[in-house]
């Protein structure tokens, strides 16, 4: 006869399979115990093997910060996070997932999982629309109205961009609007091209960033692109609004910062890589042009943690940020994708100027000492470099997976080198 506590345990066995969340329950030293098959179905693609069994090693790659968030959770019990957002995968095949974690006793978790892809991809879109609005009611310092013709070049100029960018209308017209931007690492504008085909496609295009004015200064913009259509339906041309925002403007950047940045480098982090290699790679099909990527992977990065602890360890990761950020171009975008691992993405850059970057970023790192504290360490990486050059055919995914393998090569001929990938890598 079924006694009532094994009735219980089918029961809740029963709740944990049909349950349409992930949910795992797990040590603090994230050994898992229990997982219901969505959480499953969402773990595997990370880990790129058939069976977990450790959830921490599993994040490793794309939330490590998980981890460091449960270890400092002093409560015995509570909540530690709450929809905390882990960007993973690469390429087209990168997903967002919100994890929820409590903890229960001292040695007892229970996380959930769900994939929130299209509800993020939605909620940026209504961002847009609404940091648009939110600005009619902060601080607008002026509006500027610009006339644009189907190549989104400058054809009508108001005397309200006079008075906000200090050029003249000789300045303006015939220039391509965006050329007045000044992009920075933390916030990078729109490729050319991008909020024309984008307004063309949708009726509108909408981004804030840094604008020049005609003194060499730059100031925090609100941008608008809409379409102008004829009778006919075919597009006339386009009008540009400017909304010069002030304190906005710093609150902007600050926030941007934040969520594009890794949060212990400084450095680009998993999600804004991705963001930008994805419209870089929309560019390069459509206009032909060649897209490096260079992936590295810090050397015996484990064992500067066994020996000199984790701290040493975040140091070093700083210190090669900073080296490699120092030895590339404004266009290129260094990030850190988890643990010891980052990659560069070198918008119009063949194989050849990508290994010769690698080189330079390989050199920058093992010619000086790193000063850890009191002690210095030789620190070195190896690197793996992929194109899509001009007329090849290829995916994001393959790209990265080339380097990956380029990388695989380095290490395997003795680290500290460059390794470039052959042409059958790459499509995919």
């Amino acid at each position: 006869m079924t006694t009532e506590l094994e009735a219980e345990n089918t029961t809740l066995l029963q709740f944990l399979y049909a349950c349409p969340a992930g949910l795992i329950e797990f040590s603090a030293a994230g050994d898992i115990g229990l997982v219901n098959p969505v959480a499953m179905g969402l773990l595997l693609p990370i880990a790129g093997r058939p069976f977990v069994t450790n959830l921490f090693e599993v994040m490793d790659g794309c939330a490590p910060e998980l981890m460091n968030m449960i270890q400092q959770f002093a409560p015995s019990h509570g909540t530690v996070c709450d929809g905390h957002r882990m960007v993973t995968g690469r390429g087209g095949q990168s997903a967002v997932l919100a994890c929820s974690v409590v903890k229960l006793t001292e040695d007892r978790y229970i996380a959930t999982l769900s994939d929130v892809t299209e509800q993020v991809a939605r909620e940026k879109r209504l961002k847009q629309a609404e940091v648009w609005f939110a600005s009619l009611l902060d601080s607008i310092d002026d509006v500027a109205v610009l006339s644009l013709d189907v190549n989104g070049c400058i054809d009508g100029v108001t005397s309200s961009v006079v008075r906000q960018t200090g050029f003249t209308e000789a300045d303006l017209l015939g220039r391509p609007f965006e050329s007045f931007a000044r992009p920075d690492r933390a916030s990078a504008m729109p490729l050319p091209g991008e909020a024309i085909a984008v307004a063309r496609s949708d009726g509108w295009h909408l981004h804030e960033g840094w604008h020049a004015r005609a003194d060499g200064s730059r100031y925090w913009c609100q941008r608008l692109v809409a379409v102008r259509d004829n009778s006919d339906g075919t597009t006339a041309g386009f009008t540009l609004v400017l909304r010069a925002v002030t304190r906005q403007g710093r609150d902007a950047a600050d926030l941007r910062r934040m969520l594009t940045r890794d949060h212990l480098t400084g450095v680009s982090n998993r999600a804004h890589f991705f963001e930008a290699a994805e419209r870089h790679f929309a560019r390069c099909l459509r206009d032909g042009r060649s897209l490096a990527l260079i992936v590295l992977d810090v050397d015996h990065f484990k064992q500067v943690n066994d020996e000199h602890g984790h701290a040493a360890g975040d140091t070093v990761l700083c210190e090669v940020s900073r080296r490699c950020e120092g030895e590339l171009r404004p266009e290129d975008v260094f990030a850190r994708l988890g643990g010891e691992e980052f990659v560069v993405l070198l918008p119009g850059a063949t194989l050849r100027a990508a290994a010769v970057a690698a080189e330079r970023l390989r050199l920058a790192l093992a010619g000086d000492v790193f000063d850890i504290g009191v002690i210095g360490l030789r620190i070195t990486a190896s690197f793996g470099c992929s194109a899509l050059d001009a007329g090849t055919t290829a995916s994001l995914a393959g790209l990265l997976a080339a380097a990956d393998t380029a990388l695989y090569q380095a290490k395997r001929a003795g680290r500290n080198r460059v390794a470039v990938s052959e042409a059958d890598q790459v499509a995919a």
